[in-house]
């Protein structure tokens, strides 16, 4: 039985407060282009709600969260996967367009 998107948030929040978190070197190159810093992730990923969840992956089910930068203004979606037990990866990051669904 698949967790609760509250459950699954609240895994999330623990990874990322005990720093069991790897930002792979894609997400790193979309942070740089939208002028995100890891503590805007991490703002995102604490504050956050799963916007939408992807099961067709073989790898595992993905989570897009969105959230609001450290700035309280932005709005960042980041798409994470669990790895191993409780290791969360945050596999992209974006700023959402205006005019895309959120």
């Amino acid at each position: 039985m698949p967790l609760s998107h509250q459950e699954v948030m609240r895994r999330i929040r623990d990874a990322v407060l005990e720093c069991r978190y790897i930002v792979t070197p894609h997400a790193w190159m979309e942070m740089r282009e939208d002028d995100l810093i890891v503590a805007d992730i991490e703002s995102a990923l604490l504050g956050g709600r799963i916007a939408e969840e992807y099961r067709d992956d073989p790898r595992g089910t993905r989570y897009r969260v969105l959230g609001i930068a450290t700035d309280l203004d932005t709005p960042v979606a980041v798409v994470v996967r669990f790895v191993v037990e409780g290791q969360l990866l945050v596999i992209t990051t974006f700023v959402p367009k205006a005019d895309a669904e959120t």
